[in-house]
């Protein structure tokens, strides 16, 4: 079974990133994925893509979330992973 991945792309002196990612340390808490925190500072393609939007939360390397980050938006996408796994 592959596990859930969660990625964060942030940036240095970002205090909406420092908020998501507490956000997801939070809800790492109470779900089973692992959190991979991309700086996108080092990367110009990262740079020009997310510049703007960071945060930037891919869940399984869909974006799903940017900016403010919505725990409960998160949650939901997690409680259907789980649903969807119990399904099949």
């Amino acid at each position: 079974m592959q596990q859930t991945l969660i990625t964060l792309y942030t940036r240095n002196r970002c205090p909406l990133c420092d908020k998501a990612k507490a956000v997801l340390l939070e809800l790492q808490e109470e779900w089973d994925f692992v959190l991979e925190e991309v700086d996108i500072e080092g990367n110009d393609e990262l740079t020009e893509r997310y510049g703007l939007m960071i945060p930037v939360v891919h869940f399984n390397g869909e974006e799903i979330a940017y900016g403010v980050v919505n725990k409960f938006d998160i949650s939901n996408r997690l409680q259907e992973k789980k649903e969807t796994k119990r399904l099949k």
